[in-house]
């Protein structure tokens, strides 16, 4: 069965509103215990077609490196942002979502005139959005935004692991699965984790 691949529908709907530059943004990462959370953001050249992207969850991992390189080639402005563990448990992880976003669009250059959101409105924008559920699936922007801050996520868990091969990242990239919960279960949290996301069946076993 083929995937489903993203449309340009939305961004080409709001060009004809007269936005020249229409961004996509989304982050990768919000329910990890372990790494950033990261967000990108992405203007696609109108005329300039990349074929294959979708949402990163559904893209296998060497055409997601693949598509990274086309995507930023074929883009009028791309960034992607990073917020840490520590300033994940500061601020709290939405809130971190949030941040990763907005500085993934304001660190565009140009400024797009118009942002499409997947599922979150992004507070204290100076341009108008649109946030759109499910959006990874339904807008190429957002979807190719999925792909760069998806790979850049993988890259920083795959530096993690060769510094610290304990935990597994390479193949969990910091997702709850039974292997990283046994390994955090024997060797307790490392500094690359985050204090305040905790599965419940840890809360009573893990060190501080």
């Amino acid at each position: 069965m083929s995937r489903p691949r993203a449309s340009r529908t939305v961004e080409n709907e709001v060009r004809r509103l007269g936005y020249v530059h229409v961004a996509g943004v989304d982050e990768v990462g919000r329910g990890c215990l372990a790494g950033p959370v990261v967000a990108g953001a992405v203007v696609l050249k109108p005329g300039e077609y990349v074929a294959g992207i979708a949402d990163s969850k559904v893209v296998p991992a060497a055409e997601r490196e693949r598509l990274f390189d086309e995507i930023t080639a074929a883009a009028v402005a791309w960034f992607v942002a990073i917020v840490p563990p520590d300033e994940i448990d500061r601020i709290n992880i939405h809130q971190a979502s949030l941040k990763a976003m907005r500085d993934a669009v304001m660190a565009l250059v140009p400024l797009p005139g118009f942002v499409l959101v997947d599922g979150f409105r992004i507070p204290a924008l100076p341009m108008p959005q649109r946030h759109i559920i499910g959006g990874d699936r339904r807008s190429t922007a957002i979807a190719a935004a999925s792909i760069l801050a998806k790979v850049t996520r993988d890259r920083i868990m795959t530096a993690l692991h060769e510094e610290d091969p304990r935990y597994g990242y390479d193949r969990h990239k910091g997702y709850a699965t039974r292997a990283h919960l046994d390994a955090v279960a024997a060797f307790g949290y490392s500094p690359r984790h985050r204090r305040t996301f905790r599965p419940p069946s840890l809360f009573d076993t893990m060190p501080d």
